[in-house]
């Protein structure tokens, strides 16, 4: 099942209840560095401190409760985990993670703090998927995707259905993509409420899959991502990049020296905590004038970063 607009609306409903409406917010100084006017949608100040919660809430409440009561499943880096384990949590059920020992030390006490079981795994995408094939077979719990799912990109989708009702006329709204869900709901959102606006994505050079497959019209494999915005390093999925393929206007790429100082441009100048995937497109919106003198949303998508493991050279930005 393809998700559309009205699954987006039907699952802001659903959640209402359970996540935060995050505030917009503006910084004069950064419309003077980028030339543009910037809104900035604050999911890291969402529930579990990303906008992963979103996602996880609406697919966990969209379960009957046959099927509840048996768990959910999910492997993770970290955000999604962590949603989904609050959103198990609230609903009474049980939650499994399956997450990498590379996972920073951060997300993993997330995930363990709103009471998932962990099971540690490799690195690699196959490590993870192996690994949770093991505790779907062992506890019968319902697999719930990261991104590549209908339920979670609806749930992703209500944060830009609320920075189109709280801010009017927008031009042109940017996120990050990893695996495509936060995109691909935002796109739904915007293409229904704002015909007009464009929707772009936003992604690491040292993880560019989602550019590369937008370009060619097909998903490009992941290699070995190399970059610090660690959220972002997943493979692009199936379903949120056929909604990306008639949706979203382009998808840029940036130096994680571009990430580093958006990064520290949104902790020192706006006084907000981001993680690095959610200043990406903020580096992505400085980097290139085709959003000089438009009206800009930004979703910053989470907030969980370890301030012992801050990148290297960030204060010197």
């Amino acid at each position: 099942m393809e998700p559309d607009h009205a699954g987006v609306v039907q699952a802001s409903e659903r959640i209402r209840t359970h996540v935060h409406q995050t505030p917009v917010l503006t910084s004069t100084l950064l419309d003077e560095r980028s030339g543009a006017q910037l809104f900035f949608k604050c999911e890291n100040l969402q529930r579990a401190g990303a906008f992963k919660t979103r996602g996880a809430t609406n697919a966990v409440r969209s379960l009957v409760q046959d099927t509840a009561q048996r768990g959910v499943a999910t492997h993770s880096s970290g955000n999604h985990g962590a949603a989904l384990a609050l959103a198990a949590r609230e609903r009474g059920i049980p939650a499994h993670v399956v997450m990498p020992h590379t996972a920073p030390a951060i997300k993993h006490a997330a995930v363990a703090a709103y009471g998932a079981e962990i099971v540690s795994c490799g690195p690699t995408l196959a490590d993870r998927e192996a690994a949770l094939q093991n505790v779907l077979e062992q506890t019968g719990a319902t697999f719930i995707p990261p991104y590549d799912h209908a339920h979670v990109i609806a749930g992703q989708g209500t944060a830009a259905l609320e920075l189109c009702r709280a801010v009017s006329d927008l031009d042109q709204v940017i996120t990050p993509v990893g695996g495509g869900g936060l995109l691909s709901g935002t796109a739904l959102a915007v293409s229904a409420i704002m015909p007009g606006a464009e929707t772009y994505g936003a992604e690491p050079a040292g993880a560019d899959d989602a550019c590369r497959s937008l370009q060619l019209g097909s998903i490009q494999p992941m290699d070995a991502p190399d970059t610090i915005a660690d959220g972002l390093r997943s493979t692009l999925g199936r379903l949120p990049f056929a909604i990306m393929r008639r949706r979203v206007a382009d998808i840029l790429t940036v130096t994680d020296r571009e990430i580093i100082d958006a990064m520290h441009l949104l902790w020192t100048r706006m006084k907000i905590v981001v993680e690095p995937s959610a200043a990406v497109p903020l580096a992505a919106v400085l980097g290139t004038d085709r959003f000089r003198d438009r009206r800009v949303g930004i979703i910053l998508s989470g907030g969980n970063v370890d301030p012992q493991a801050l990148p290297s050279g960030m204060s010197d930005a």
